[in-house]
């Protein structure tokens, strides 16, 4: 049952991805029609200036907001299992804030656009440890949330002072800041390529440990996990993902909180082997859409796509703390 509901998923993912895809080439100054991306396609010349304009702007801009959905969404199930947290999302817990302050550090220093990326990671991955290595004492989890925003709201001092001392180029990076694919270009989507491949492949690799700690940590050491080991390594890989992202994209928030929970009440499953693979795949698609939404509701003008994230993802998260209190004994 939980397989043919899982491929009845992928396929209406598929489906709505490919159809949502060539929605979005054709919003745009420039008229283009989903004829002219069909012949396109074909191999058909629809013209050079159509051609440089799907090639060099739209189709990269489309791909990049895949990728990166798809990055975020799997870190979130990762880290959620990670964490026995509902709540664990990379954004809010503070491990985007932190590969933000990274790749900050790195435009400072006028690095080449990959070493954003490499700093990110360093930055989140510290974080990320330190936050494991408070959360393994028992802590709840609003202590676990209070912790996250202390971590942001730190970090975030140092980021806007950066941001202040940049001075005129300052609007970029606070476009950057809350979220902007519209930079998008084929060199950023082989940066993040490898960190996609590699994060992903592991986390699904990992999968069967991932649903051993959900049983607890007590239970997966019992049964020949090294809980800490295993915990530490996911968390860094997760970082990586969580780097890359924001590196090239800004913050974008609550994609890995939104897409794993949907997924879990629709497919009533909470075994990382489904939710992984789906999960990926929706989040590609989610920030797609929510990228479609950004350029198009007030077109000329465009929506920061860390806003429409948010638009979806404050009421979600709101509906997940109330039921997480709750719960808490």
């Amino acid at each position: 049952m939980l397989q043919s509901k899982s491929l009845v998923s992928y396929l209406i993912i598929v489906l709505f991805s490919i159809g949502l895809c060539v929605f979005s080439l054709c919003l745009g100054g420039a008229n283009i029609t989903w004829h002219d991306i069909l012949n396109f396609g074909f191999g058909e010349n629809i013209g050079e200036m159509k051609e440089m304009i799907l090639l060099e702007i739209r189709l990269p801009r489309v791909i990049m907001a895949f990728l990166i959905g798809m990055l975020l969404a799997s870190s979130g199930v990762v880290v959620q299992s990670v964490f026995l947290n509902p709540l664990a999302d990379p954004y809010i817990i503070g491990i985007a804030a932190s590969a933000t302050f990274g790749a900050v550090v790195a435009y400072l220093l006028k690095l080449p656009d990959f070493y954003y990326g490499i700093f990110a990671f360093i930055s989140s991955s510290v974080l990320s440890l330190v936050i494991f290595n408070l959360a393994k004492k028992g802590r709840s989890i609003a202590t676990l949330l209070i912790i996250g925003i202390a971590f942001s709201s730190f970090l975030g001092a140092f980021t806007s002072f950066a941001t202040y001392l940049i001075g005129e180029d300052s609007f970029k990076i606070t476009a950057w800041m809350m979220g902007y694919i519209g930079g998008a270009n084929w060199d950023k989507i082989a940066y993040i390529a490898l960190p996609l491949v590699l994060c992903i492949f592991y986390f699904y690799l990992k999968r069967h440990e991932l649903n051993v700690l959900l049983s607890g940590d007590e239970e997966a050491q019992s049964l020949g996990v090294d809980v800490e080991k295993t915990k530490k390594r996911l968390l860094i890989a997760s970082s990586l993902a969580v780097a890359f992202s924001v590196a090239f994209t800004g913050m974008i928030g609550f994609v890995g909180l939104i897409i794993p929970h949907t997924l879990r009440m629709l497919l009533r499953t909470s075994n990382n082997a489904v939710l992984i693979p789906v999960s990926t795949l929706a989040g590609g698609l989610f920030l797609l859409a929510c990228d479609t939404i950004a350029k198009s509701v007030l077109a000329p003008v465009e929506i920061p796509i860390g806003v429409i994230t948010a638009f979806f993802g404050a009421p979600f998260f709101l509906f997940l703390a109330i039921k997480s209190g709750r719960s808490v004994v």
